[in-house]
């Protein structure tokens, strides 16, 4: 296959600036997308070339299918980076892409396919060695009959929508009173979502934990793993903070899990970046959930401990070369945690907090990573994921990287919205998360606004007293506070307002 020319990105945001980045390091030009409101967002600047496809709704711009091909042939790409969310898990956009002699760096719409219908996959699960949680194999068609099943596998079980993800469709139940109810429930919010109300069961585990494993498979028939990720700390079933390691895993159940992700990628002639997702509960025995077919929020922490570039493995791939490396080849060095900067509000309910971003100034320093899709002077703006930026941290080990992460969440600096700095400090903070010993329950079991605001005013009481000491100092000399210190101080009174 020829090597690609130009790319167009069919994202925005801070992903859609990663791609760029390496597509520059590699001598391949860009083409951006953006709606109306993105007009001067830095992916837009940092492309070699910007088409408007749209008004602010994703309906309405991103997710126009036509409109992107359009740009493709308007500007002669050759190749389409899909990113994560909007088109990247779509078969029909793969299909489409194809179609019109375009290069999509993804998977084959048929894996797509299989793969982003859960109970397709557990289907093709069980003709695999690879263990899934008890429950039902295809959609339910019969609620009684999914109700004796529930009954058999025992309580609590989860309902889980057979099309998306993001915790959409899905209801935990404790007993069989409410489970007609917990139908109704995940069957409308799945239909509302993804237009497909279909759902199945399965069995609720005790204490589970988030464990992921990147794969990455090319067009030969090799397929490897690039170790695990944990991304046990969510809120609404979403992912808040990732590490790599995880703190769990020996070496031999990282073995079987890795075997295991590969079997998964194989089963439906798996192309290119992918995540197999795992259960693990608390006997640390695992279990298949799913597997996205695209690049992940949280690759970066594999780029870390691994030193690959990903986003340059999927150009090679989409290329037809072969993987560089076998399983054996590949290393892994060291810690890495990911921290998701959202303008949340971690203190009601973890609800959008949107704005303007009136400073945003990013930690820096050795070991530091900061993947931002946002600048100073910019809106958070409703119609979008409320991401600002991904902050990780690198060290030699899993202590290291925790205070270095502490260190950077310190220094970072933003006021106009409200954030989830001051959850992600507190997490890393929590004893349960220095010892290793938590699940996908943490936040449940150990947060509340109280203790965010206590954090918070604690280190705010400290700071304000700072500046008024410096202030009472240059009051003393019979000096005028310098611009810096007035800035400083105005600052911090905007930051209490928006911690």
């Amino acid at each position: 296959m020829a090597s690609i020319k130009k790319v167009l990105i069919a994202n925005r945001g801070e992903i859609a600036v990663r791609v760029i980045r390496t597509c520059k390091e590699r001598g391949i030009k860009t083409v951006s997308v953006y709606s109306t409101p993105d007009k001067m967002a830095p992916h837009v600047l940092a492309a070699d070339e910007s088409y408007h496809i749209g008004e602010a709704a994703s309906a309405e711009s991103y997710l126009r299918m036509d409109k992107l091909i359009e740009v493709c042939k308007e500007s002669g790409a050759d190749a389409v980076h899909p990113g994560y969310g909007f088109l990247s898990e779509n078969a029909k956009f793969a299909n489409l892409c194809e179609e019109n002699g375009i290069n999509f760096m993804g998977p084959t719409a048929y894996a797509i396919e299989m793969m982003g219908d859960k109970t397709k996959a557990r289907e093709l699960m069980a003709k695999t060695d690879v263990p899934f949680p008890p429950g039902t194999e295809s959609a339910m068609d019969d609620v009684e009959a999914a109700k004796k099943i529930a009954k058999e596998i025992g309580y609590p079980v989860l309902i889980k929508a057979a099309a998306g993800g993001g915790g959409k469709g899905m209801r935990i139940v404790h007993d069989e009173k409410n489970f007609e109810n917990s139908v109704k429930a995940a069957r409308s919010e799945a239909r509302s979502a993804f237009g497909d109300d279909r759902v199945f069961v399965e069995k609720y585990l005790e204490e589970p934990r988030h464990i992921e494993f990147q794969i990455f498979a090319d067009k030969h028939g090799n397929v490897v793993h690039l170790f695990e990720r944990e991304c046990s700390v969510q809120r609404r079933h979403q992912k808040v903070i990732e590490e790599a390691p995880s703190a769990v895993l020996t070496d031999e159940l990282r073995e079987r899990m890795g075997k295991a992700a590969c079997t998964v990628a194989k089963s439906c002639n798996y192309v290119g970046a992918g995540t197999v997702e795992f259960l693990v509960d608390k006997h640390l025995h695992f279990y298949f959930l799913e597997m996205n077919t695209r690049l992940q929020v949280e690759h970066p922490v594999t780029e870390l401990i691994t030193g690959l570039d990903l986003v340059s493995l999927q150009i090679d791939v989409a290329e037809g070369k072969e993987l560089p490396f076998k399983q054996d080849d590949i290393k892994k060095n060291g810690h890495a945690i990911e921290c998701r900067i959202y303008a949340e509000d971690p203190a009601n309910n973890f609800l959008p907090s949107t704005g303007t971003l009136h400073r945003h100034r990013i930690p820096a320093g050795p070991g530091i990573r900061v993947d931002a899709g946002i600048e100073e002077g910019q809106d958070v703006s409703i119609h979008y994921d409320p991401m600002i930026s991904k902050l990780c941290a690198y060290a030699k080990d899993r202590e290291r990287a925790i205070e270095r992460m502490l260190r950077a969440l310190d220094e970072y600096e933003i006021s106009g919205v409200r954030t989830t700095i001051p959850f992600c400090s507190y997490t890393l903070n929590h004893e349960k998360f220095r010892e290793g010993k938590y699940d996908t329950h943490f936040v449940p079991n150990y947060f509340t606004p109280e203790k965010i605001s206590d954090f918070t005013d604690i280190k705010l009481a400290a700071i304000v007293s700072s500046v008024l000491r410096l202030r009472n100092q240059q009051h003393k000399s019979n000096s005028k506070p310098s611009g810096d210190l007035v800035e400083e101080s105005i600052w911090w009174k905007n930051r209490k307002a928006t911690l």
